[in-house]
């Protein structure tokens, strides 16, 4: 139960009033305007909107986590959390945790006390394939799925929701399919260990596991036209797919949908995922129980800040906004040269003066994502801030930090070819240390 202020409802009902209760206290007029025009899961702070299609800010720091944290009744991810991690598995944090990059989750003290116990849990995240590559922001949550992987041994399930897409954007669902695959390419590419690992694509896994369609009408049956359209803010005009598809994000979630895996056992399951998509997994979480299945846990990660600045998240609609794992080195630099909001000042003599704001600085939060070395990090940090190191240089420096990434990701993609691929599409049992 998340550490905050008001009483937190965490069913079904409670994501009608923007993740409040009706018993939640209100502090300010921002705060009791925000929650009468919000109609569903998007979180509106002042003036911040979250939800899983739309993420905007007004501030140039980007979303109010510990707000969003609030509204959502998540919890925080602390240094006695961190610690606990720590402790449990016996290796360094990752520094997407030590630096608070992934900052907030449901129940994952429940996960590491399975650890201790030795007993089993599995991780599920995904992708919505709606590009033909991905962008360096969409390798945020594999990254840290593929750590949780190596560090827990557990299998992993990674869902690729081509029928989403097809539902919400003018895609055809052979170029969706097409889509996913080509996407997958981009993930198997991080190294996923193909033993461990199961990729399935909803448009076509459905066709051969009926186990996964008896899990939706089963999660269907649990929540009513009223509450999705609260959760999910749909409207009358919207097509009647839209209303039915929570229920597919969240069959994953419940380990008989795979029994080709897990047989009939009822495993807890850790997913890592953005927290705008966090609405899925609250309706999961209330349905679970109903069912008879432990309740999901959550790792959420920040939003990945688009170049033009962190008042919204990087897209794949959006060319400029982002740096695909498709571009050449010339286009990396020239994207983060010429879009990626800076943090100096208008002069250089004014910058020298008063310094750099590193919170607002793309390129800074590009080398907090990626350079690894948290004394550098800290060097180039306090350096930017007091005006030692210009917008020039911070951009330099990531530059050099992500073209790298991108060069390797590019070698290793060549490499997976389809029969490559199909291995980890294959129906199978997972081989695991667990």
């Amino acid at each position: 139960m998340a550490e905050v202020k008001q009483t937190v409802v965490e069913g079904v009902d409670a994501l009608t009033l923007n993740g409040k209760s009706d018993a939640d206290t209100v502090e300010t007029a921002t705060d009791a305007q925000a929650q009468e025009t919000a109609g569903d899961e998007a979180t509106t702070n002042a003036d911040d909107v979250v939800d899983p299609w739309n993420v905007a800010s007004s501030n140039d720091a980007g979303v109010d986590y510990d707000k969003l944290i609030k509204r959502f009744g998540s919890s925080k991810i602390d240094d006695e959390l961190i610690a606990r991690f720590e402790k449990i598995t016996g290796k360094p944090a990752h520094h997407f945790l030590r630096r608070g990059l992934f900052f907030s989750h449901r129940d994952l003290h429940t996960i590491l006390t399975l650890r201790e116990q030795g007993k089993p849990f599995y991780l599920y995240t995904g992708r919505g394939p709606s590009s033909g590559s991905l962008h360096i922001g969409h390798l945020v949550p594999f990254i840290m799925t593929k750590w949780l992987q190596e560090t827990f041994d557990v299998p992993l399930i990674i869902q690729l929701t081509d029928d989403e897409k097809t539902l919400w954007k003018d895609l055809k669902i052979e170029e969706a399919i097409k889509l996913a695959r080509e996407n997958a390419k981009d993930i198997v590419a991080m190294g996923f260990d193909v033993n461990k690992t199961f990729i399935f694509n909803n448009l076509e896994f459905m066709g051969k596991c009926p186990a996964m369609y008896q899990n939706i009408i089963r999660i269907q049956k649990c929540v009513t036209f009223n509450q999705v359209k609260g959760i999910f803010g749909f409207g009358d005009s919207d097509i009647i797919g839209k209303i039915g598809f929570p229920a597919a994000q969240a069959a994953p979630a419940l380990s008989s949908t795979f029994p080709f895996i897990f047989g009939n056992k009822k495993v807890h399951c850790l997913i890592p995922c953005a927290i705008d998509q966090d609405p899925y997994f609250r309706m999961t979480r209330d349905v679970a129980p109903r069912l008879g299945f432990p309740k999901c846990a959550l790792l959420h990660s920040s939003f990945f800040p688009a170049l033009q600045g962190a008042k919204t998240k990087m897209s794949a609609s959006e060319q400029n906004s982002a740096v695909f794992l498709t571009d050449t080195p010339k286009q990396v630099k020239n994207k983060i040269n010429k879009y990626a909001f800076s943090g100096g000042r208008v002069t250089v003599e004014e910058h020298r003066k008063l310094g750099g704001i590193p919170d607002i600085d793309v390129a800074y939060q590009l080398l907090k994502f990626f350079l690894e070395d948290d004394t550098k990090l800290e060097e180039v940090r306090v350096a930017y801030s007091k005006g030692e190191m210009l917008t020039g240089e911070i951009k330099k420096l990531a530059i050099e930090t992500v073209t790298p990434i991108v060069e390797q990701h590019q070698a290793a993609r060549k490499l997976i070819t389809d029969e490559v691929l199909d291995k980890y599409f294959e129906l199978r049992p997972l081989k695991y240390g667990s």
